[in-house]
C-alpha cells in the first residue's frame, strides 16, 4: 500500500455525523454513515427486486470483501465506484439508449473502449459474488457494488431500486465517445453531461466523486490521486482544486496538471470546474459545504445509475 493516508473503514460505521480529516490539519469533512441506517436502506429490497434476491446478503458480501492492503491505495472501493459509473454514463436522453440497464460492458466493443480500461479488474472481483448469488442480474450487481462502496468510504445512504436486466449479447452496446475525455475542457463536460440530461450544478456534484482513487497509466494513461485520502468519500477534492496551486506536469504522457509536491494531479475537465464561472461557483458551494456536497451528489449519483432504467 502507498503512503497516502487511509481511513480505516471500521471508524466510518459507528454512527452518522462529520469527522475532520488527520492527515495534514485539513478542514474539509467527511460523512459517515452508521451500520443501523446502512442496513434501514435494504428493507424492502428483496421485495422490490424478486423473492430469489437477498439484495442485504449481497451488499454485505461486497463490503466484506473491498479491503485489500495489496490493491491501490488498500480498497477496491474506487474501481467499483468507476465501473457503476461507466456503466451508467453512457445514456442519452435523446436516443434513450446506454445507461446501467443491459450491463452491456461485459461485451465488445463496449468493454474495449478506451475509456473502460481497466474495469475488467472490477467486473472480475464481483464474479465470486455472482457466483453466491446468481439471481441478481451482473446490471444490478455493478451499481450495488457502486452504492456500496460509496458508502463504506463515507457517502451518506444511496437508495437503490433493483430490477434491471442483462442483454443478451452487444446488440444494444452504446457508440464509444460517451464518456468523459479528461484533456477537454468546460464545453466537452458539457456535451457529455447536458446529453444525459444533468445541470451544471450536477456535473460540478457528480465530479466530488473524484475525491475517491487515482488514474494509472495503464488504464487513462493519467498518473496519480486527486486527493490525500483516496478511499474517503469528502469535498476534499473541491479544497483541493481550489485552493492548491496547479502547474502542467512535465512528463512524457498526456497533459495533467500537478501540484508543488508532485503527489497529487488534476485533469483539464477538473481545472474547468475552477475557470468555467458557473462551474466555479459550484466547487466553491461544495468546498464550504459538505453536507450540500454529499446531499447533491447522492441525488445525482441516483439520477446517473437510474438513467435509462
Amino acid at each position: 500500500m502507498n503512503r497516502f493516508y487511509r481511513l480505516n473503514r471500521a471508524l466510518l460505521k459507528p454512527q452518522f455525523g462529520r469527522r475532520t480529516f488527520v492527515d495534514g490539519g485539513s478542514a474539509a469533512t467527511i460523512g459517515v454513515v452508521g451500520a443501523a441506517a446502512a442496513a434501514a436502506m435494504l428493507i424492502g429490497y428483496s421485495t422490490l427486486g424478486g423473492p430469489s434476491v437477498d439484495y442485504a446478503a449481497v451488499k454485505a458480501e461486497i463490503a466484506d470483501r473491498l479491503d485489500d492492503d495489496d490493491w491501490d491505495d488498500g480498497s477496491y472501493g474506487p474501481v467499483l465506484v468507476r465501473l457503476a459509473w461507466h456503466a451508467s454514463g453512457t445514456y442519452c436522453k435523446t436516443t434513450g439508449d446506454g445507461g446501467s440497464n443491459g450491463a452491456t460492458m461485459r461485451f465488445s466493443p463496449e468493454a474495449d473502449f478506451g475509456a473502460n480500461a481497466g474495469l475488467g479488474l472490477a467486473r472480475d472481483f464481483l464474479e465470486p459474488i455472482k457466483a453466491k448469488f446468481p439471481d441478481i442480474s451482473y446490471a444490478d450487481l455493478w451499481i450495488l457494488a457502486g452504492n456500496t462502496a460509496l458508502e463504506e468510504m463515507g457517502c451518506p445512504p444511496i437508495p437503490f431500486r433493483p430490477g434491471r436486466s442483462d442483454d443478451a449479447d452487444s446488440k444494444t452496446c452504446p457508440p464509444d465517445g460517451r464518456l468523459p475525455d479528461g484533456d477537454k475542457g468546460a464545453a466537452h463536460l458539457r456535451d457529455i453531461f447536458h446529453r444525459q440530461g444533468f445541470s451544471d450544478q450536477e456535473i460540478v456534484a457528480l465530479s466530488g466523486a473524484h475525491s475517491l482513487g487515482r488514474c494509472h497509466t495503464d488504464r487513462s494513461g493519467f498518473w496519480g490521486p486527486w486527493t490525500r485520502a483516496p478511499t474517503t468519500f469528502s469535498n476534499e477534492y473541491f479544497r483541493e482544486l481550489l485552493d492548491n496551486t496547479w502547474t502542467p506536469k512535465q512528463w512524457n504522457g498526456p497533459p495533467q496538471f500537478e501540484d508543488p509536491t508532485g503527489d497529487l494531479m488534476m485533469l483539464s475537465t477538473d481545472l474547468a470546474l475552477r475557470d468555467d464561472p458557473a462551474f466555479r461557483k459550484w466547487s466553491e458551494i461544495y468546498r464550504d459545504d459538505y453536507d450540500r456536497f454529499a446531499a447533491d451528489f447522492v441525488k445525482a449519483w441516483v439520477k446517473l445509475t437510474e438513467n435509462g432504467f
